[in-house]
């Protein structure tokens, strides 16, 4: 053997190997310490099982039955998506600017690091950053650098950044391990931010371009992987220079590594940014309201289903697919129909009230101090009083400032004060609607106000008003079933009293029609309900009695108290709109009540099945006496002198049967409208946010001017959308052997027998 002999540098040698390999000894020991969290000083690491199973915030998404999406509940508005749906456009800019050598490195990028090495000794920070997309995957996922994972040494600024750069290294090295790069890589861009609340490149994509992830453009991809390096400095919508310059960067990146060519790049780099912003929130998505009012649901469903199964589901950060019954075509066509209805509806109202505030008290006066009353009302006002003394508090309220106010011309800046604000909306009329199926139950459309935005008060489910003759059908009901009437039978349109001591009455009680006049003569009961004569109501009600009006009303689904008293029979019990088409459509499913349905199933993010719900339906009426109540309100429609008559005008009644009603309240206050068909039922309600706010005369205030122009302009959408195909026109089901038709009720009525209101089309209101 031959033995080397002692040299000029043998010693500097030796002590350089020795330095070697205590250095390397050390580094080995110190990533060990920060894995094993030595004497807690670095914090912990995730644990394994979260290795296995990373973990994002993903929002629970709202999902339509035919498979749209209507909403989310979130914090960060996350939706994870395949790499194979991603445009490669995309995925080429992301490569060849944040980590050139992806494919090739397992996690760390020694080359990198040399790089911001030499430019941390040189000052140059331009040459780029060490992390790879795999390290960023590791921070974005397990979020090292929160005070979940911080140990002793954490507190100390220098060191902490050390820490947590090391625990992305280690984390890297395992997740290359367990992962293929097509999966880091999808991890990487379903996490990252995009500013705006837009996190992963799925959101993004919409956010800003409102277009899928998958068909994404070369300028659209490069200005999305540019605001990588600074979501805020770069961000399209506050800095545009800024972020056209970024994409110009990564555009020359891409034509660097031939991605594009030089001539590609040229004529890139000169377009504009092409934005199509929308920040994604319930506000201004479909059906606001009804996300708003599944909310409450769902954060019950969640609590209850965690206490049950020991699991730690949260509505805002789960990813939970909740798929209702909502159709988003319907949605669409109810919203549009509401809308415009509404804006013309508001024009009218204004020029009739025309330099007079709408607040009036039963002598048509202004109510005086109606505004200051409404400003005590307010939780804020009296936050002000409490902190500040009532003096103070109105003179912020009369103070004026800037603000952006509805306008149904668009969104409009004005300088008012907060009880100039207040007067301002009180001017507004508001609205609900909702469509359900009645055979299954699904809720189909949903539309609680006139803009969410401004007006977040749900008038399907949490406003509830006077129903007016809308609620007559329920006392024909009771009249009918209990054997007091029948179908066929004639009711005198005279004067009918409940008399104090003897009907639940404090004093003698005279229902009048809505016109003052009587026609003495015998009504059929088609002919009465379908041009909404009180008398005969009141007839029917003096017989079965008030109680039994409630106990039929609360059997077919409306679930709010109700006065017991004779005033009753003309709707004067507060009620919903989600209470009465539920009730109504206990009539168009053969008198089974059929619970409203709004969620079908619950899927985990996974699509792991969490929950499914059924229809709830029990039998309250038999299938001839819903028959016979159908075939009673096809008379507002089918039949002289009926107050649904003008349906016709939108073509809905050709070719189909419609069964309708109906109802205002007293002094004009609620306008209602209930129509059936065999497969949809949809009620209307419209109305000022007071009762005192209201039109002063019954011909613009009824019922069937206020609110039935919407259930028209709904209905004409929908039977004019070919793909709606299980809502077409036609009869409703006729039970077999049915012998309920009336041979007069198709007759024109004399004028001698019945008179029509002046200059109104529409029902009885209450006295």
């Amino acid at each position: 053997m031959i033995q080397l002999k002692p040299g000029k540098y043998r010693r500097r040698i030796l002590l350089l190997w020795r330095t070697f390999g205590i250095g390397l000894a050390l580094l080995i020991f110190y990533i060990a310490a920060v894995n094993y969290n030595f004497f807690w000083l670095f914090g912990g690491m995730p644990d394994l099982q979260a290795l296995e199973n990373p973990k994002s915030e993903i929002a629970s998404e709202l999902i339509s039955q035919d498979g749209k999406s209507i909403g989310k509940y979130l914090i960060e508005n996350r939706s994870p998506v395949e790499i194979s749906e991603i445009s490669p456009n995309l995925i080429n800019a992301l490569l060849a600017t944040e980590d050139t050598r992806f494919i090739s490195h397992s996690g760390i990028d020694p080359r990198s690091l040399l790089r911001v090495a030499k430019g941390i000794l040189t000052g140059n920070s331009s040459s780029g950053g060490g992390s790879t997309l795999t390290q960023q995957v590791a921070k974005n996922l397990f979020n090292t650098r929160s005070e979940e994972f911080e140990g002793s040494l954490g507190k100390i600024p220098v060191v902490r950044i050390v820490i947590a750069k090391t625990k992305e290294w280690i984390l890297s090295i395992i997740l290359e391990r367990k992962y293929t790069k097509q999966e880091v890589m999808q991890m990487y861009l379903n996490t990252v931010s995009f500013g705006n609340n837009a996190y992963g490149v799925k959101v993004a994509a919409k956010t800003y371009f409102d277009t899928d992830v998958r068909d994404l453009d070369l300028t659209q991809s490069a200005l999305l992987v540019g605001m990588l390096q600074n979501p805020t400095i770069y961000n399209p919508m506050r800095f545009p220079q800024n972020a056209i310059n970024r994409r110009n960067t990564v555009l020359a990146q891409m034509a660097k590594y031939d991605d594009i060519t030089e001539d590609d790049f040229n004529q890139l780099k000169e377009k504009p940014l092409g934005l199509h912003f929308a920040m994604e929130t319930h506000a201004n998505g479909p059906a606001p309201y009804f996300q708003e009012s599944m909310r409450g649901y769902m954060k019950a469903w969640v609590k209850l289903y965690n206490e049950e199964n020991g699991t730690d589901l949260n509505l805002y950060t789960s990813g939970l697919r909740i798929y209702t019954t909502i159709d988003s075509r319907m949605q669409e066509y109810m919203e549009d129909a509401l809308t415009r209805h509404m804006k013309e509806q508001q024009k009218t109202f204004n020029d009739h009230w025309k330099g007079r505030n709408p607040w009036i008290d039963e002598n048509g006066k202004e109510i005086p101090g109606f505004i200051n009353t409404a400003v005590r009302r307010l939780p804020y006002f009296n936050v002000l009083k409490n902190k500040l003394g009532e003096e103070e508090a109105w003179k912020v309220m009369r103070k004026p400032y800037k603000m952006k106010v509805f306008s149904w011309d668009g969104e409009k800046e004005v300088t008012m004060s907060p009880i100039d604000s207040i007067k301002y909306y009180k001017h507004f009329l508001r609205a609900g609607m909702m469509a359900m199926d009645p055979r299954n139950g699904h809720v189909k459309a949903w539309v609680g106000g006139i803009n969410f935005k401004y007006f977040q008060y749900d008038h399907v489910k949490q406003g509830k008003r006077q129903p007016g003759s809308t609620f007559k059908p329920f006392v024909y009901t009771a009249g009918l079933d209990k054997n007091f009437i029948s179908p066929c039978e004639k009711i005198m349109d005279s004067p009918v009293t409940f008399q104090a001591g003897v009907d639940d009455v404090q004093e003698d009680y005279t229902p009048k029609n809505s016109n003052g006049v009587y026609s003495e003569q015998p009504l059929s009961l088609r002919q009465a309900l379908g041009k909404s004569v009180n008398s005969v109501t009141a007839n029917i009600m003096k017989m079965v009695k008030a109680n039994t009006v409630v106990d039929y009303a609360h059997k077919l689904g409306i679930t709010s108290d109700l006065p017991a008293t004779p005033a009753l029979c003309l709707g004067t019990g507060d009620v919903s709109i989600y209470e009465m088409v539920s009730a109504y459509s206990s009539f168009a499913n053969g008198g089974y009540k059929v619970m409203p349905m709004t969620i079908l199933r619950i899927e985990d993010r996974h699509g792991k099945l969490l929950a499914e719900f059924h229809e709830q339906q029990s039998q309250e009426l038999s299938e001839n006496m819903a028959y016979n109540m159908l075939y009673l309100m096809r008379g507002a429609v089918e039949d002289p002198g009926g107050t649904a008559g003008r349906l016709r005008q939108w073509g809905v009644t050709d070719g189909n049967e419609i069964a309708a009603k109906t109802g205002t309240s007293q002094n004009h206050s609620d306008g209602w409208f209930m129509g059936m068909t065999h497969n949809l039922v949809a009620g209307v309600w419209v109305g000022g946010e007071d009762r005192s706010i209201h039109y002063r005369s019954l011909a613009l205030g009824q019922g069937g001017r206020v609110a039935m122009p919407a259930w028209g302009a709904f209905m004409q959408k929908v039977y004019n959308d070919q793909t709606l195909i299980q809502y077409r026109k036609g009869p409703f089901p006729r039970p077999e052997g049915y012998t309920g038709e009336c041979a007069t009720d198709s007759t024109q009525v004399s004028e001698d027998v019945y008179t029509p209101p002046a200059k109104s089309d529409d029902e009885g209101v209450l006295f």
